[in-house]
């Protein structure tokens, strides 16, 4: 089991190096008057904006998206190797599997209590993406695309998320009834308001 656990500590080391990447680019985007995702970057009148750096913006937005995209493929990755890694301890000696297994047991664990829930859905348009992504009123948030309730810090994440996320689908986790779920959900126009057609709300805390 060495080598497959030598696999799954690099793809979480890689994981969190671009999580750290996020975070120091939007401390970036932050540094300039708090332009978020979105903001434009010319003023009334139409000229660029003299009051930020326009070019470290835009880069940070472009590398934001690139390491949005990454971190989205080594949470598959790694809930893959995760499989592997059980399947092939039943496969070999399944007396030792819980022997076999634990390191990467209690990394699946540690990973999913990361994953707590941070927002909520309290309603969902029908015909909208949110319902062809099966997501329904109730629902709790535990991941969104690269947002986790360790990097969340206001809805302004989310619709960047979804603003740069239109029309290419981008994977969520939401709790339901006690599991979790991995949905595929696309952002887009439709008959209805939003890119989404559902209502997203921060979870109260407790």
């Amino acid at each position: 089991m060495a080598a497959p656990m030598e696999n799954m500590n690099r793809l979480v080391k890689k994981k969190e190096e671009i999580e750290a990447d996020i975070q120091a680019l939007f401390e970036v985007l932050k540094s300039q008057k708090g332009v978020g995702m979105k903001e434009p970057l010319v003023d009334k009148d139409g000229f660029p904006r003299n009051d930020i750096d326009i070019h470290t913006v835009r880069t940070a937005r472009h590398d934001i998206n690139c390491l949005q995209n990454d971190h989205l493929a080594i949470m598959t990755e790694i809930e893959e190797e995760l499989y592997k890694i059980h399947e092939v301890a039943r496969a070999n000696n399944p007396q030792r599997e819980t022997m076999d297994t634990t390191d990467a047991s209690q990394m699946s664990v540690e990973m999913k209590e990361r994953l707590s829930p941070f927002l909520e859905v309290n309603k969902v348009d029908d015909g909208s993406p949110a319902s062809t992504a099966q997501l329904q009123e109730g629902d709790k948030i535990l991941q969104f695309g690269s947002i986790t309730a360790q990097n969340f810090k206001s809805l302004q994440d989310i619709a960047s998320v979804v603003q740069h996320s239109k029309g290419k689908p981008f994977t969520l986790t939401v709790s339901r009834s006690n599991t979790d779920l991995r949905l595929s959900l696309t952002p887009n126009t439709w008959s209805g308001k939003g890119l989404l057609g559902c209502n997203i709300v921060p979870l109260k805390k407790s």
